[in-house]
């Protein structure tokens, strides 16, 4: 039921996040000019260039602002990497204790006790 469980959440993490592909590209792309328009901005000497960038500026930062839904792709990702790293961790764990000769030692001696 667990296995289910994790299928379940793994699948609504991987349709958000396909659903959200083209915003948190679009994000990235209008942070990563506003960074280089605000680095440009301070640069520049003259207020003509000043006022341009600032008005391209306040653009891109709409832009981004428009995007900021992307944070819900983003969070699905990150339940995806949970879901993932917990299916990894069931299947290791079960691995790992049928192969420890001590855990089977253990209760083996359980069930001599027993008698």
């Amino acid at each position: 039921m667990k296995k289910f469980g994790l299928l379940v959440a793994g699948a609504i993490a991987a349709i958000v996040l396909l659903s959200t592909i083209g915003p948190m590209v679009g994000l990235a792309v209008s942070l990563v000019l506003l960074y280089f328009i605000v680095k440009q901005f301070l640069k520049a000497e003259s207020t003509g260039a000043k006022i341009g960038l600032g008005l391209i500026g306040v653009i891109v930062l709409a832009a981004a602002i428009h995007n900021v839904p992307a944070v819900i792709g983003v969070a699905a990702a990150y339940v995806l990497y949970l879901v993932y790293k917990k299916w990894s961790n069931t299947k290791t764990s079960k691995v790992k204790e049928a192969s420890d000769p001590f855990v089977n030692f253990e209760k083996q001696w359980e069930e001599l006790k027993r008698y």
